[in-house]
C-alpha cells in the first residue's frame, strides 16, 4: 500500500510536471502540438454553442471565444460548470472538463451596472479632460496679450491704453472662469482644475491694476489740458486788458482837444454877447 502511494504520487509529480511545460511559451513545439483539443457545450439562454478549445486554456479564455458568440463582455459573464461559477483565471483540465463537457453561461448584472458606471466614469474623465486642455490653449493665447498690455506700458509709460481693450480682455478670462467652474471632476484633473482657475484670476488681477493705472493717467492728463487751456484763457483775457488800456489812454488825448476847443468858442461867444 505504501508503495502504492508513492507510486501514485510519483506519477501525479509527473503529470504536474508535464502540464507545467505545456503552459510555459517557451517549451518546444513538439509538445505543445500535443496538447488535445476538446469540444464543450455552453447554454446561454435557450441557446446551446459548441466551443472547440484547448483542454489547457483558461475559463477567461473561453468567455472571449463566447463574448464573441453571445456579444456578452467577459467581465459581464458567469459561467456554471458543475453548478459552480467558475473564475476566469482557472484553467480547464484543473477543473476537470474534458470532451463533451457543458456549462451554463448567464449573465452578471451587478458586474454588468458596476461596468456601465465605469465606463459613464471614464467618458466623464475624458469630456473633461478635453475641456481642460481646450480651456488652457485659449488661456495661453490671452496670456500673451496680456504680457503684450504689460510689456506696452513698461516700455512708454504715458501711453493710455483703451479701456474698451482692457475690459475685452477681462471679459474673455471670465468666460472661460466660468466654463472652468461648470467643470466637475475628481483626482489629477481636479489639480489641474484649480491651476488653470489660478493662472485666469493671476491675469484678472494683474489687468484690473492696469485699468486702474490706466484710469490715473488719463486723469492726469485731463487735469494737464485744463491746466493749459486756463493759461491760455488766462493769457486771451490779459491781451485784451492791455488793448483796453492802450485803448483808453489814447481816447482821453483824442477827446481832450475838441474839449479845448469847445470851450474857446463858447469864451468867444460869451464874449460877443457882453459887448
Amino acid at each position: 500500500m505504501p508503495t502504492g502511494c508513492r507510486f501514485f504520487r510519483c506519477r501525479a509529480g509527473l503529470a504536474w510536471r508535464n502540464v507545467g511545460s505545456k503552459r510555459n511559451p517557451d517549451s518546444d513545439n513538439q509538445i505543445s502540438a500535443s496538447i488535445p483539443t476538446i469540444k464543450v457545450r455552453v447554454k446561454y439562454n435557450s441557446i446551446y454553442h459548441e466551443i472547440c478549445i484547448s483542454s489547457q486554456a483558461s475559463f477567461g479564455e473561453l468567455k472571449k471565444i463566447l463574448a464573441e458568440r453571445t456579444g456578452l463582455h467577459p467581465e459581464e459573464q458567469k459561467l456554471i460548470y458543475k453548478k459552480k461559477e467558475r473564475d476566469s483565471k482557472a484553467y480547464l483540465d484543473g477543473a476537470r472538463v474534458k470532451n463533451g463537457s457543458k456549462f451554463v453561461l448567464v449573465e452578471d448584472i451587478a458586474s454588468r451596472e458596476r461596468r456601465c458606471l465605469e465606463m459613464l466614469k471614464n467618458a466623464r474623465i475624458e469630456k473633461a479632460s478635453k475641456a481642460l486642455a481646450e480651456i488652457s490653449l485659449e488661456v495661453d493665447k490671452l496670456a500673451h496679450q496680456v504680457t503684450d498690455l504689460q510689456s506696452a506700458v513698461a516700455s512708454k509709460g504715458e501711453k493710455v491704453l483703451l479701456d474698451i481693450d482692457l475690459e475685452n480682455l477681462i471679459a474673455k478670462l471670465m468666460t472661460e472662469l466660468v466654463k472652468l467652474d461648470g467643470i466637475s471632476i475628481e483626482g489629477d484633473l481636479k489639480l489641474q482644475k484649480r491651476v488653470q482657475e489660478r493662472r485666469v484670476q493671476k491675469y484678472i488681477e494683474i489687468l484690473d491694476t492696469l485699468k486702474l493705472c490706466n484710469s490715473k493717467l488719463t486723469s492726469n492728463g485731463g487735469g494737464n489740458n485744463i491746466k493749459q487751456e486756463q493759461h491760455s484763457t488766462f493769457e486771451k483775457q490779459k491781451g485784451r486788458s492791455k488793448q483796453r488800456n492802450l485803448t483808453g489812454e489814447i481816447r482821453p488825448n483824442l477827446q481832450q482837444h475838441p474839449l479845448m476847443h469847445h470851450e474857446s468858442l463858447v469864451v468867444s461867444t460869451k464874449w460877443e454877447t457882453f459887448d
